[in-house]
C-alpha cells in the first residue's frame, strides 16, 4: 500500500467500483454482481485458528508432480468435492430484478444471485465472499453430489469481503485444505474452481500468479493476489488453489477493462480472522486514524529525513486516537511495541491485528529525535461511500505559468471554500489545471487537489506558491502535502520539477 491508508470510503459488495472492477460474484441478479474491491492486508499473526480437523481423504493436499509438471487434473479431482455453489434470494423491493427462474414482470419475484464457496470444516463451515450473500434473505448451498442445504450466515467481514456460512449435514463433509498464501511467488501455477455465470458449475481454469499485494480500492487492507486464471461472474467465493492442492485464496473480482486479470483474497488474511468470525460473527480491528505512505529515497531527500525506512504520516484525522496522542504529519513511525516498522503496510497489519481498547506504543522519528507515543486503539470503522466531485471551474487562474511542476493554482477565497465545502481551517492553493504530460500529473496530482505545503513550507496563497517554486531545482525531488477532497485526507506526493 502506498497511500490513503486512512481513507474512509465504504465499499460494499453491491456497488460498481471506480477502477472498472466487478465482483466475480453473483450472476446478473442484484447489484452485488458488481462490486468494487475495498479497505488492507492483515497478515495478523496474533490471531490463530484452532487446530484444523483432518481433511477428508478426497481433499488431502498432495505434492506437485515431479519433473516440473503440474497435474491440475488430479488437483481438481481432489478439491472439487469441497467446492459448492451458493445461491441467494432476497425479498422484493424497488430495485431492478433479474432471475433465472422468475419473470421480471412478476412484482413478487425475488432477486436471485449465485456465487461459489468451499468447505473448510467437516462439520459444515464454508467460506465465500460477503458480497455474494449481502442482503440475502435465503442462502442455499449445493454440494458437488447434488445435495442441497439451507445455509446460515455465521459471520461476515465486509472490510475484506469475506463471509462464513454454516450448513448442517448428517455426515462429515469433504474439506478443502488451506495453504499458506504468504509463500506464494509470482509466476507460480494456480487453479480456480467455481460457478461462472451461475450456470457452468464446477468449472476449472488454470493460470499463474501475476502479482502479489495488489491494491484496488482500500489502500490499507487490500493485498490481492492477481492471477490470469480465468475468473468470471459467478466465481466469487470459490477457491484459488496451488499446485499442491491447497487453497491459497478466495476468488473475488475481475477487471472489466482487460482479459485474464482476476483477483483473490489471500487465504492467510482470511485465516487470521476466522476465530472472530466463528465466535462473534464479526471482526474487530485496531485503528488509530492516520494516513501513511512509505519512506522512499525521493521523500528522504525532499524532507531531509534521517531515517531510511518506516511509515511516514501524511494525515492525522481529528478526534482519532493518533490525534489525541499528539501525532503530526511528517512523523515517521519506525517501531511499535518493540517491533521494527519498515513500511506503512507493516504498521497497518500490526495495528489491525490488535484489539480495540488496547494500547500500542509507537516509536516516532520527528525532527531528528525519537519519541514514544502511547496510543489507545479504537475499532476500525467501515469505509464510507465516497461521492463524486466535479472539477471546480477556474474562472481566473491566478498562476498563469504551469512550470516547473506542470500545474496552475489559484487562491481559495470564501466563496470557493464554501462551494467546495472545505474545512474552515483549510489554507492553501487550489490546483486548477494540470499539464497531462507534466511532472505533477506523473506524480498523481490532480485538479481540485489543494496544496498545503511544499517541502514543509506552508502555502497559503498563490504568492507563497510562486515564491517557493521559484527556488526549486530541476530534477530535485519536491514533497507536496496535498488535501484530497475525495478521500477527505492529506497526502504527500513526490514531484520532480521540470526545467
Amino acid at each position: 500500500m502506498n497511500r490513503q491508508a486512512g481513507a474512509l470510503v465504504v465499499v460494499t459488495g453491491a456497488v460498481a467500483f471506480l477502477l472498472g472492477l466487478v465482483a466475480a460474484g453473483t450472476h446478473p441478479t442484484r447489484p452485488t454482481s458488481q462490486v468494487r474491491v475495498r479497505p488492507l492486508t492483515v497478515d495478523v499473526a496474533p490471531l490463530t485458528l484452532p487446530a484444523p480437523e483432518p481433511p477428508s481423504p478426497v481433499t488431502a493436499a498432495a505434492p506437485a508432480a515431479s519433473g516440473g509438471v503440474v497435474d491440475f487434473a488430479s488437483v481438481a479431482s481432489r478439491i472439487n468435492a469441497a467446492v459448492v455453489n451458493v445461491d441467494t434470494a432476497s425479498r422484493g423491493d424497488d430495485r431492478p430484478r433479474a432471475s433465472r427462474r422468475y419473470s421480471t414482470d412478476d412484482p413478487g419475484a425475488p432477486r436471485e444471485g449465485s456465487g461459489s464457496g468451499f468447505i473448510i470444516d467437516s462439520s459444515g463451515f464454508i467460506l465465500t465472499n460477503q458480497h455474494v450473500i449481502a442482503d440475502a434473505d435465503r442462502v442455499t448451498v449445493t454440494l458437488s453430489d447434488g445435495r442441497v442445504f439451507r445455509a446460515e450466515v455465521a459471520g461476515t467481514d465486509p472490510a475484506i469481503d469475506v463471509a462464513l456460512l454454516r450448513v448442517r449435514a448428517s455426515d462429515p463433509l469433504p474439506v478443502a485444505p488451506l495453504g499458506n498464501s504468504d509463500t506464494l511467488r509470482v509466476g507460480e501455477w494456480v487453479s480456480a474452481i467455481g460457478n461462472p455465470l451461475g450456470v457452468y458449475v464446477h468449472s476449472v481454469t488454470v493460470g499463474v500468479v501475476s502479482f502479489l499485494g495488489r491494491k484496488l480500492s482500500d489502500q490499507s487492507l487490500d493485498s490481492y493476489i492477481q492471477t490470469d486464471a480465468a475468473i468470471s461472474v459467478g466465481n466469487s467465493g470459490g477457491p484459488l488453489i496451488n499446485a499442491r492442492g491447497e487453497v491459497v485464496g478466495i476468488t473475488t473480482a475481475l477487471s472489466t477493462q482487460a482479459s485474464n486479470i482476476g483477483f483473490a483474497i489471500p487465504i492467510s488474511q482470511v485465516v487470521a480472522i476466522l476465530p472472530q468470525l466463528r465466535e462473534h460473527g464479526t471482526v474487530a480491528r485496531g485503528f488509530i486514524g492516520i494516513g501513511l505512505t512509505n519512506v522512499t529515497p525521493a521523500l528522504r531527500r525532499a524532507l531531509k529525513l534521517d531515517v531510511e525506512h518506516g511509515a511516514l504520516v501524511e494525515n492525522v484525522t481529528d478526534e482519532m486516537p493518533a490525534a489525541r496522542a499528539g501525532m503530526r504529519p511528517y512523523d515517521v513511525v519506525v517501531g511499535v511495541d518493540g517491533h521494527e516498522i519498515v513500511s506503512d503496510d507493516a504498521l497497518i497489519r500490526y495495528i489491525s491485528a490488535r484489539q480495540p481498547g488496547s494500547v500500542a506504543r509507537l516509536e516516532v522519528w520527528r525532527d531528528g529525535r525519537l519519541h514514544e507515543l502511547p496510543v489507545k486503539l479504537k475499532d476500525r470503522p467501515l469505509l464510507e461511500a465516497g461521492r463524486r466531485i466535479g472539477v471546480v471551474p477556474d474562472a481566473v487562474p491566478v498562476s498563469s505559468d504551469q512550470a516547473p511542476l506542470g500545474i496552475r493554482v489559484r487562491d481559495i477565497d470564501e466563496t470557493l471554500a464554501s462551494r467546495m465545502r472545505l474545512p474552515d481551517t483549510m489554507a492553501g492553493v487550489l490546483v486548477s489545471d494540470v499539464d497531462p504530460a507534466g511532472p505533477a500529473r506523473q506524480a498523481q496530482i490532480r485538479a481540485n487537489h489543494i496544496i498545503l505545503e511544499i517541502n514543509r513550507r506552508r502555502i497559503t496563497s498563490v504568492a507563497d506558491y510562486r515564491a517557493v517554486v521559484a527556488g526549486l531545482r530541476p530534477g530535485e525531488a519536491v514533497a507536496l502535502l496535498v488535501y484530497d477532497r475525495r478521500a477527505n485526507q492529506r497526502l504527500i506526493y513526490t514531484v520532480l520539477p521540470d526545467n
